[in-house]
């Protein structure tokens, strides 16, 4: 979900509210997907290198996701339907990085979430691709000091296994707004036969014609997964 700032700097607002916009945006496109049937979205919501902002922007982006959990809290209160299970995904260990009040209320949100399987939202929380395969590298090098696990018989879903996404599909398609075309170590191992789809719209602008213009030229490729063209 990028551009948020960049938003923002357009229209002489602080960054914050392009953050305050992306949530909107997100909000969208859930309800679109849900519309639509998508079965999985993943959301890349907060980087392990976006700690290295500037500690105002980090402040003020973790108090959007306080306020944000705590209004899903209340949605709930008040039996607001929604079609969507959240889970989140990333580096989400007790005494890292992210607050402890706010893993409680990320624990929380899914939990009360957990009964809705229409759409699997996934929110990636300090993430990154390549530590998320670091992560599994490691799991898997515990298993063969123990005498677990031979190094000749690791298969790749071994390595699947031990990722944030385990016991999801891989993706088919990512999009990746704002005019950057790279990944930004999102979903590496997932990605590799992903289609992707890039756009020069800034996240918060993004609609639910976008995502069906996303999924109407993801419809039109040929996916042959390495094979040769029928």
């Amino acid at each position: 979900m990028d551009g948020n700032g960049r938003w923002a700097k357009r229209r002489g607002l602080p960054r914050t509210e392009g953050h305050k916009a992306g949530v909107d945006a997100f909000e969208r496109v859930c309800e679109c997907a849900a519309d639509l049937g998508v079965p999985y979205l993943t959301f890349y919501a907060f980087s392990t290198e976006n700690w290295r902002r500037s500690p105002e922007e980090v402040s003020a982006i973790m108090e959007l996701f306080r306020r944000q959990l705590r209004e899903g809290e209340r949605r709930q209160a008040e039996n607001e339907e929604k079609r969507w299970r959240i889970r989140y995904i990333g580096d989400l260990e007790e005494g890292g990085p992210v607050p402890d009040d706010i893993l409680a209320l990320l624990r929380d949100m899914e939990e009360k979430s957990s009964f809705r399987e229409e759409t699997v939202v996934s929110i990636a929380v300090n993430y990154g691709g390549q530590q998320e395969i670091l992560r599994a590298a490691r799991r898997l090098a515990a298993l063969v000091q123990k005498g677990q696990l031979a190094p000749e018989d690791i298969s790749e879903r071994d390595i699947e296994d031990g990722l944030y996404t385990a016991g999801q599909p891989m993706p088919d398609l990512i999009i990746r707004p704002s005019g950057e075309l790279r990944l930004s170590n999102f979903l590496l191992w997932q990605s590799a036969y992903a289609e992707l789809w890039f756009s020069d719209i800034l996240w918060p602008d993004f609609t639910e014609r976008d995502l069906d213009r996303a999924l109407e030229d993801f419809a039109l490729r040929q996916r042959r997964f390495g094979d040769i063209e029928a």
